[in-house]
């Protein structure tokens, strides 16, 4: 009798790679400041108010409603991601749908060895063996794929070409651009002369002021301490990744049609938008698109296309890995991009 050994991909320790952490500024950076923030309920949800300091010093301020939904349902089932949990998770769905159609002639065993979950087929026709080997491969592949998008995670493969699983930010700004649409008129209310780099850094302003809270490295926390956009508005703190998610949920909300790249490295992230870029600016090329850089974490108060330089250093050192938000909202699908203007206004991209 032949038999064949199908290990589950997803190993016992295998944790989100993408690593958070802080950068701890040159002095002479000016730090953001957060002038005063509340939320009070109000019949439709939650009514927030925010002040703070802009990057010339200005004050800033904006008032908007969430509903109820969008802060306590949205994003419920968000978990932190438990490899074993996930790894039984998905041998019982593969074993849910092998028992719905069987392979003749084939025998499937399934079983736990130091810390590994593995599938056996066993027949006595060496082809019928290797061909349900075939099926079980595809079919691990596919329930791994949907269980990951499902609990909003994704497999990672970080600049030193190391693997893991780290939330899927792109599923999760999607997903948050809805909750946070009704900030768009206020936004382009408060900044005058709307165009992208105003709109941009007036954003930018806002999610740096928000206080940072610590994450420890992903290859430890497993999701833990992210917090998706609406809820680092409602506890009012958020760790380089949520800071990043909720800039680029904002910056789709306000701009639908605009590429967006986000951006990872040792101990960071932040984040890329397709306009050019001026004189000592940073910027990349990511599959033949050009991006100029922001960082949304704060506290340091960084206009659009100037980094940290600890940041910077990694982008020159191409010590980053990239992942393309193009992604176009379905109900915007039949919309036609428009060619990218020099005056880069926001109505363009509206």
């Amino acid at each position: 009798m032949t038999s064949y050994l199908l290990s589950l991909h997803l190993k016992k320790h295998q944790l989100p790679f993408v690593i958070v952490g802080f950068f701890i500024l040159l002095m002479t950076t000016a730090q953001a400041q957060q002038l005063s923030f509340s939320k009070t309920p109000v019949e439709q949800g939650y009514n927030f108010q925010y002040q703070w300091l802009d990057h010339q010093k200005a004050e800033r301020s904006i008032n908007f409603t969430l509903n109820k939904e969008g802060i306590f349902e949205r994003f419920r089932d968000f978990k932190t991601y438990q490899s074993s949990y996930a790894q039984k998770t998905i041998l019982r769905r593969i074993k849910k749908k092998m028992q719905k159609k069987p392979i003749p002639g084939v025998q499937i065993f399934y079983r736990q060895q130091q810390g590994r979950f593995l599938i056996e087929a066993k027949g006595l026709d060496r082809k019928k063996v290797a061909q349900a080997y075939q099926t079980l491969a595809r079919l691990e592949h596919e329930v791994t794929q949907k269980y990951l998008k499902d609990s909003y995670y994704q497999a990672f493969t970080n600049h030193d070409q190391i693997n893991g699983i780290k939330v899927d930010h792109v599923s999760i700004a999607n997903d948050s651009v809805a909750d946070l649409k009704s900030l768009k008129p206020l936004i382009l209310e408060h900044v005058s002369i709307q165009n992208i780099r105003k709109v941009t850094n007036y954003v930018l302003s806002f999610v740096q002021s928000i206080p940072y809270n610590t994450l420890e490295s992903r290859l430890t926390s497993s999701g833990a301490g992210f917090n998706p956009p609406v809820q680092v508005l409602w506890e009012n703190q958020g760790d380089c990744d949520s800071k990043m998610t909720l800039t680029a949920a904002l910056l789709r909300a306000l701009m639908p049609r605009i590429d967006m790249a986000l951006i990872f490295i040792d101990g960071h992230a932040f984040i890329g938008i397709n306009i050019p870029g001026e004189a000592g600016e940073v910027t990349i090329e990511h599959n033949e698109v050009s991006y100029l850089l922001a960082e949304p974490t704060g506290p340091a108060l960084l206009p659009l296309g100037t980094l940290a330089p600890e940041s910077e250093l990694a982008i020159n050192q191409g010590h980053y890995t990239a992942q393309d938000y193009h992604e176009v909202l379905s109900e915007q699908k039949t919309e036609k991009k428009p060619e990218q203007k020099s005056e880069q206004k926001i109505e363009a991209v509206n």
